[in-house]
């Protein structure tokens, strides 16, 4: 009975996703803020909460959570990585300042604790990769000039993840200095050593890995990336990063073939992750923390407008560009939900998930949006500042000046 009851709600939930999704997809949005909606709908405090499933759910937001991370790391090689690190690590610690401290101010102003300040300002930090691919995709820029730029922002913040992770891992558990020390050090060595392996020995492992076969490769590079992540995760670094560093490992034909088969598993289990997220969230605990979500979503939009605009600037793009460039940053997603999520699973601060959930949900909507709108307002206001009637004073100040070069061009 209890595997019957099990089933049917975890085959409710899949349904359900997959509708949520084609809503999403006829309208251009992203489906992370209907994932999530559906979670708080079916979980504590729900409209109908669900009990059989929940122990399956968790283990498949595991797997989501470690699947994309995976495919982010395929992304990259260890060669871009470090071309990308050389290049434009003054735009990234740009973005980290602007971005992170707004989080870390704002859960101390809550009176939250220093651990969920760390916890808050990467939530605000980081951008959704994944949305900001599908709005460049959709708007028809992947080819513009600023793209480039927006790509090196996230790449930054993708390697500053695999820092930050173990850091956060190792407060939300409670680890003392020495043992929080111990943690990090191991994290950035086995951070060095895949970059270090990947960039002489990357052809080897693909080698190794690569099989003609579909199903043999997605067997062996799944297989080989959950264990990695559990051996990440016993050694107290953190699954997520241990994913992260196994798609950078692999690259070329493999990457890509893996790239293709894992696509179609991330987008389930990334999907049953956010909902997992909503199901440990109560909707009564949102509206409290509603008004600072919208002032912190507000200020961190705003900063990563900024972040943008000067890191186009820098790179040499034009005024339109760089807002464009601004915009496209703006929208939060599956990464705040998963930095989020470890403070949650440790009980950290009870307001931290609702207020992180908000948080998403405002910027994951507002953000295409701002990448579709904010160039045409900053010009359009632009436009309009430029054609502002002179004042008194600077009609009185023009004329001086005319008068000085008159009386100039006079004595010569």
């Amino acid at each position: 009975m209890h595997s019957a009851v099990l089933l049917i709600e975890f085959g409710s939930i899949i349904l359900g996703l997959g509708l949520l999704g084609r809503f999403a997809a006829r309208f251009r949005l992203s489906p992370i803020p209907l994932y999530l909606l559906a979670g708080l709908a079916f979980g504590e405090g729900g409209l109908l909460p669900l009990g059989a499933s929940e122990e399956f759910v968790a283990t498949g937001a595991e797997i989501g959570v470690i699947l994309l991370l995976l495919m982010l790391g395929l992304e990259y090689t260890a060669g871009d990585l470090v071309t990308n690190l050389r290049a434009h690590y003054p735009a990234g610690l740009v973005d980290g300042a602007l971005n992170a401290v707004p989080g870390a101010l704002a859960a101390l102003l809550l009176s939250w604790g220093p651990v969920a300040a760390v916890v808050l300002a990467g939530v605000t930090w980081i951008s959704s990769s994944g949305v900001i691919a599908k709005v460049l995709g959709d708007l028809g820029r992947v080819g513009n000039r600023e793209t480039p730029v927006i790509l090196s922002v996230l790449v930054l913040e993708d390697l500053a993840m695999a820092v930050y992770l173990p850091i956060v891992t190792a407060l939300v558990a409670g680890a003392g200095l020495l043992a929080g020390s111990l943690t990090l050090a191991i994290a950035l060595g086995a951070a060095g050593l895949v970059l270090f392996v990947a960039v002489r020995y990357g052809r080897l492992i693909s080698r190794f890995v690569s099989s003609d076969d579909p199903e043999k490769l997605l067997l062996v590079v799944l297989g080989l990336t959950i264990l990695v992540a559990g051996i990440a995760q016993q050694l107290q670094v953190s699954a997520a990063v241990g994913a992260f560093l196994v798609g950078i490992a692999l690259s070329g034909e493999v990457a890509e073939g893996a790239h293709t088969l894992l696509s179609p598993l991330r987008d389930l289990f990334a999907a049953v992750f956010f909902v997992f997220f909503g199901l440990h969230t109560d909707p009564a605990s949102i509206p409290p923390v509603l008004l600072p979500a919208l002032a912190l979503a507000v200020l961190t939009a705003a900063t990563k407008i900024a972040t943008g605009y000067w890191a186009a600037r820098r790179a040499g793009i034009s005024v339109k560009g760089r807002w464009r460039a601004g915009g496209a940053l703006v929208a939060r997603g599956e990464f705040s939900i998963v930095i989020a999520g470890l403070a949650v699973s440790a009980g950290i601060e009870p307001s931290l998930g609702p207020l992180a959930t908000a948080y998403v949900l405002i910027l994951v909507v507002l953000g295409p949006l701002t990448a579709r709108f904010t160039e045409p307002l900053a010009s359009r206001w632009t436009r309009r500042s430029d054609h502002r009637p002179p004042t008194p004073e600077a009609s009185s100040r023009k004329a001086d000046a005319g008068a000085e070069a008159g009386a100039s061009v006079g004595r010569d």
